[in-house]
């Protein structure tokens, strides 16, 4: 492997020559080998999109001329291509202002732009008007806001449109209702459906609106909040391009203090994945559970056979899509207590904890978006009700007898259950044998379809 030389203000550093990157990023590279875990692909195509529009920002303002604005701009529409996708080596656990990842950004720039006959400077130019204070809390943001749109919230729409048609294909479903793990009264299967449908919608709404929080971005506070070395209106201007280029509506932050210290925004936006995920988990458990089986479980739903289940049990399916759901559940949500203890730490001027708490959120909504599209594909769409076990069991349920209470009273009802599940008999032939109603009163008054 051969080597150029670099250098930086501690002087020279040897870096590989088939790389784009310079000093600070090979130092980084050698004091930080720390685990696996590099800078999430959104954050670094939030930076190439941040320097893109700095770049437009400062030409607008007359601090950059044209020949290096066009040049930073094409490197950033390199990057986006993912041209360079090698040249973003660095480990999350690095200096927590990701000051780091910032400097990597403007070097590998800085080295496109020259291989295109333009000679720019990471910091001077790639990097003006900018700190890596208010460069790295402004990409988090820009980053989760546009994984959420662009992943997560379509992800969750292919969730509910198949919970919908699910719905609607089992409205005539009547099914015995549980509660406490014991048997309730009836409902129709489609209700059953409706409270998923139900959790999935109320979750893309806590997540939209968490989310707008994330839109007030930290962009010109530069190192503490002041704006020192940060041109008037450079937030403004900087911000509008964001907006363009994106797709998606941001705006500078007006306390530039607050967006400095604070990662409220984080927490109160990851809070509503937590949401989301305890969700998932409750509905992939309720999958699970109804498809137990196939003869000693519940057994009341099917869903697709994927794969074999054991590699000594032959037969065996296993209701995989749900596990895979719940584990990216108990993830995310070992993600929000590291992201609210990160955030809880912004001493002084700053927060210190920002490569992690970005790490963490980009990979929530990941897993997320993955999960929840594969279970819908694999698992959700194919799920089909075993209608004649649900009928069995429903009239089978001793529960039915809650409709009686009003014509018996409470304590005759309860007398007539515990008597069924005691002689082992039908809760009818119990009721009559303790003359309470006789047959057509009986039938009358205990039909499903009526307590539904």
């Amino acid at each position: 492997m051969g080597y150029r030389i670099e250098h930086d203000t501690m002087g020279e550093v040897r870096v590989p020559e088939e790389h784009w990157w310079g000093a600070q990023t090979q130092r980084s590279l050698e004091n930080f080998a720390i685990g696996i875990e590099t800078m999430p692909i959104g954050i670094i195509q939030a930076f190439a999109v941040l320097k893109s529009c700095a770049a437009m920002a400062n030409f607008e303002l007359g601090k950059l001329d044209e020949e290096k604005k066009r040049a930073i701009v094409h490197s950033g529409q390199r990057i986006l291509a993912g041209e360079f996708s090698e040249e973003f080596p660095l480990k999350v656990w690095q200096t927590g202002s990701g000051t780091q990842s910032n400097m990597n950004m403007n070097e590998v720039f800085a080295h496109i732009a020259e291989e295109g006959g333009v000679k720019v400077h990471p910091n001077d130019h790639v990097n003006m008007s900018q700190s890596s204070n208010d460069t790295f809390p402004t990409v988090m943001y820009i980053a989760a806001r546009l994984a959420i749109s662009r992943e997560l919230l379509p992800a969750i729409d292919r969730v509910i449109e198949t919970l919908k048609r699910l719905e609607a294909e089992n409205q005539d479903v009547i099914k015995i209702g549980r509660t406490h793990l014991q048997d309730a009264v009836p409902l129709r299967f489609s209700q059953e459906i409706s409270g998923w449908r139900g959790m999935m919608e109320v979750s893309k709404k806590m997540i939209e609106t968490a989310s707008e929080y994330l839109g007030f971005l930290a962009i010109g506070g530069t190192a503490v909040g002041t704006g020192l070395n940060c041109p008037k209106g450079f937030d403004e201007i900087c911000v509008r391009y964001i907006s363009e280029m994106t797709g998606v509506k941001f705006f500078p932050s007006q306390n530039k203090f607050h967006a400095l210290t604070s990662k409220d925004a984080y927490v109160f936006s990851h809070g509503a994945l937590k949401a989301l995920s305890a969700n998932l988990m409750k509905i992939a458990n309720d999958v699970r559970w109804l498809a137990s089986g196939p003869r000693c479980g519940i057994g009341e739903i099917q869903i697709p056979e994927n794969e074999p289940g054991s590699s000594i049990m032959p037969g065996k399916v296993n209701p995989t899509q749900c596990e895979a759901v719940t584990m990216v559940a108990v993830q995310v949500m070992g993600n929000d207590a590291a992201i609210g203890f990160g955030a809880s730490q912004g001493n002084f001027e700053l927060n210190v904890f920002m490569p992690v708490l970005a790490y963490n959120m980009m990979q929530s909504i990941r897993l997320l978006s993955d999960s929840m599209i594969s279970f819908e594909m694999n698992c959700l769409r194919g799920l089909m009700a075993n209608r004649e076990r649900m009928k069995y069991y429903l009239d089978h349920s001793l529960m039915l007898v809650t409709c009686l209470a009003p014509e018996i009273g409470y304590e005759n009802a309860a007398k007539a259950a515990k008597m069924a599940f005691k002689e082992n008999i039908t809760l009818k032939e119990a009721v009559l044998s303790l003359g309470f109603l006789n047959e057509e009163n009986y039938d009358e008054e205990v039909r499903p379809e009526k307590m539904v």
